[in-house]
Formats: C-alpha cells, structure tokens, sequence
C-alpha cells in the first residue's frame, strides 16, 4: 500500500482525495458520482451508526422503513420542499427495457411501460413519511412519532467528491409528529445537541452550534439548527442539521389529529439528519501527510501487532506473548489485529496501519522478548515508547483515551485560533484570504447583504451562533445597525 500522498500545503483536494482512495476507504464507481465504500471505510461508517442509533433509542426514537420511491404529486405537495429540490431529482419514467429489434444485442426502454405518473427516488422523505403518517395520526393520543430512518438519498450532484458530495449517500433521517410547536421546537434542539455531542465527543470534532439564515434553510422548514466544524483548510463543513418544520408538511399532506379539547389541529413536525459527508469531516480534522488519524473511538483497529522474527521457530515464540496481548486486550473490549501475514514485510506492514490511522501499533522482535518488553507507536503523534509486557494492557487503555482527547483539544486549538473577529469589509477579504476559517462580522440580516457578500467573496454564513453575545455595532457591507454578529466562512 503506497503512501506517496501529495502535502496538504501543496494541495489540499488532491491530498484528500489520494487519501480516501490510497487508505482503503472508498473508490469512485461506473455511475457518475456515485461512490463504492470499502469494508475498511464502511467500517468507520458503521461505527458511526451503532453510536448514533444508540443515542436515537435512548431519547424515544425508533427505527423504521420508508419507500425509495416518492410518487410525483406527492413530491410536489410541499411546494418550498420540492422547488428546494426540484434541480437534483433523479426521476423513474418507465418500468421495463426490451430488445432493440435493431440490435438484439442492446436493450431499449419500452415504451409501452410508460408509468403512468413519474416517480422520484428519494433526495429526502418528507413527502413519502408525512403521506403516511396521514394514516397513522388521528388523535392526540397517537403522538409523538418518533421515528428514524437509515437510508440512500439520491441527489443529482454535477460537482461531486467523495463521501463530501456524491449523486447518492448513506444518511438517516429522523421524521417526528408532535401535538404542540413547543414541544416540537424542544426536539429540533434535542436532537441538533445530540448530533454536537456524537460528533465532539465521539468524533472529537469541535463543532459550533447555531441557527441557519433564512436563505440556508432546508426547504420548507421554519428554522434550520446546525452545527458547523472547520477543516484543516479553514473551510468549514456543515457536520448535521436539525429542521423545525411548522405545520407545513401537515397542512400540505393533510394531517390533522383531534386535541385534548376535541378540536382539529394540524401537527407539529421536525426532520433531522447526518450523512456520510461526517467520514469527510473525520478525515480532514484530524489526518496528516503521513496518511489517516483516526480517534480510537471510530478506528475499526484500535491495536495492531506486527511480529519481527527470521524463520519460524521466532515468529511462534512472539505469536505466543501477541495472541496473549490480543486475548487480554480483547477482554477489555478493545480491537486488536495481529498481522502475522507472512506476504508482506514489516515496514510494508508500518505504512499501511500508518496510511489507515490504527491509533496504536506493537512491534514485537527477539529482543522485545529477551526483555519482555514491546515497543508502542501512537499514531497520532508518531512518537514510540518500550512498554513492559504485564503493563501494555493498562498503558494501551490510557493511551486509547488520551489519543482521544488529544486530537479533540488539537482540533478545538486549531478552530479557535481561526475565528476571527472583523469590522470593515476590507478586512474580511483580507481575512478570508490570507487566513480563512470563520469570520465573525456584523450583518444587517437582508438576504440582498448575505447574497452580495456570497457573490464577491465566495463566503456564506454558517450559522448565528446560539451563544452568539448580542452588542450593537454595523453591518460588515452596508454599514446598516446590527445587534448580533453572524460567522461567515468558504464551506464544503
């Protein structure tokens, strides 16, 4: 497995994308823009999964399954929604190919199997969940439904990358009914928190949480919250979003529910969502010229043990003490492999564990027994250490939670010392150029001031931050009062 990765000084794009190829985690497929995730990088994702379907259960959801398919005018129900979405959509006109009667080696579509009314595969399931919840809500005494989805969405992206912009990725997708606004605002928040906490403690990426503008707003949503990391580049990435959606897609669906009182009243909703774009975030947080970093939390190996050894009588003696090492570290629930394969030499076998981000390698030799000792590489700084064999266990634990909370406060530093705080509009290009990262400024809160600034700079706003201090100042364009500043950045 060949390093050979350009420096993310020289060119951080084509860095990231040698890295997820030459680390094993995805491969570009035959469909345009669509990805193959490999067992290591599917790996990573599922344990991106178990974490956050964990944390979905334990606040009250459950999971369920919803067609890819969504009937036309049902996509148009929600007019906001689907104009959101409208340019993206890939659409199922026919059921059935036949032979070309020209060339019986080809297949052509049939046109006898037009369908009868066109049907969208899903770019997110809104239309499709709330027709069906029609059916489900009647009375107050139905809800909450609390009730997520994991799933492929298909959006038609022309610009793609992976894992950050693919035509289709894996995501999920929360969808719940409830009888009041308060108590469907108190979810968007819970599970806007819920994704901060998943990706700062599990991910051990720091992540501001805030509002969206009115203009970054999902489709047909009353108030977008999110949270928005930053990468190693100074762009940022928006890492979930949680949408209180009003009544909108109970009005546009018709799904009404009888009060406590005996009256009719639309329902209350909110939709949130994580996707793969998180293994984009992972990677350019944390990872190096050298290859991946992964925070031990989501690393599929958490140990590797490399044997050192000429001919078989050594590579039995060290197979005893490593299966021994593997056996006690397995009992305590972390993952070890023990790569014994005899193809591949040991330095071949220290760049590729390098390359993935295994944040601990053993190396055991004949000396390391004479002395019964092992040597210990962390990953994340590259430093190595002779470790005792009756302490490795105890050391490897410890280790495994300071690697972790190291790469959070590296990342947290980092971020931090890239949010910048700017007065005039000159100094915001300046900023934006020179530096990047977030940029804290003034906004007089029109559309017309964020799409100027969009235009002539590339900048959007992220997020009004929800710790965000309100102080009187002016508009970073037009020189106009403003109360609150906004954080403005170049995004993924």
């Amino acid at each position: 497995m060949s390093k050979n990765l350009t420096k993310r000084s020289e060119d951080y794009s084509k860095w990231y994308n040698e890295l997820v190829v030459k680390a094993d985690l995805a491969e570009n497929s035959a469909v345009r823009g669509c990805m193959v995730i490999k067992p290591y990088g599917y790996a990573i994702w599922e344990k991106m999964q178990a974490e956050l379907d964990r944390k979905f259960k334990e606040t009250g959801h459950q999971n369920a399954y919803f067609p890819l398919f969504v009937p036309k005018s049902l996509f148009e129900a929600e007019e906001k929604n689907a104009e959101g979405f409208a340019k993206e959509c890939a659409v199922v006109t026919h059921y059935r190919l036949k032979t070309d009667p020209e060339d019986s080696s080809k297949l052509i579509v049939d046109p006898k199997a037009k369908l009868e009314e066109e049907l969208i595969v899903r770019p997110t399931s809104e239309a499709i969940i709330w027709n069906t919840y029609k059916g489900w809500i009647q009375s107050y005494r139905d809800l909450p439904i609390l009730v997520n989805q994991w799933a492929n969405v298909v959006r038609w992206e022309m610009r793609t990358r992976l894992f950050l912009r693919t035509a289709e990725f894996l995501w999920q997708e929360g969808h719940t009914a409830h009888e009041t606004r308060q108590e469907a605002i108190a979810e968007t928040e819970q599970m806007n928190n819920v994704y901060a906490d998943f990706v700062e403690n599990f991910m051990a990426i720091p992540v501001i949480k805030g509002r969206k503008t009115e203009s970054e707003r999902f489709a047909g949503a009353e108030d977008t919250y999110c949270i928005e990391a930053l990468m190693q580049d100074g762009k940022a990435l928006q890492a979930g979003t949680s949408h209180f959606l009003g009544q909108n897609f109970a009005k546009a669906f018709d799904v009404k529910f009888t009060s406590k009182e005996g009256k009719l009243d639309y329902v209350w909703a909110t939709s949130w969502g994580v996707s793969t774009r998180l293994m984009g975030a992972l990677i350019m947080t944390h990872s190096d010229d050298n290859g991946l970093v992964l925070p031990p939390n989501l690393a599929p190996i958490q140990v590797v043990i490399v044997p050192i050894y000429k001919g078989e009588e050594q590579l039995e003696q060290i197979s005893e003490v490593a299966n021994e090492i593997v056996n006690d570290l397995r009992s305590k629930g972390i993952s070890v492999k023990f790569d014994n394969r005899d193809t591949h030499r040991p330095g071949a076998k220290f760049a590729q564990y390098e390359l993935q981000g295994v944040p601990l390698r053993i190396a055991i030799g004949p000396k390391d027994l004479e002395k019964g000792t092992v040597e210990l590489a962390r990953r994340d700084t590259l430093t190595k250490q002779f470790v005792e064999k009756d302490n490795v266990v105890d050391t490897i634990e410890s280790l495994l939670k300071e690697i972790q909370q190291s790469l959070h406060q590296k990342a947290t530093d980092y971020r931090d010392e890239h949010i910048t705080e700017v007065s005039t509009f000159d100094e915001f290009k300046e900023v934006l150029e020179k530096k990047g990262g977030f940029i804290s400024a003034h906004w007089d809160g029109t559309i017309e001031t964020e799409q100027k600034i969009k235009e002539l700079t590339k900048a959007t706003i992220r997020c009004i931050p929800f710790d965000a201090k309100e102080e009187n100042g002016e508009c970073v364009y037009t020189g106009k009062p403003s109360k609150i500043r906004v954080l403005f950045a170049k995004a993924y």
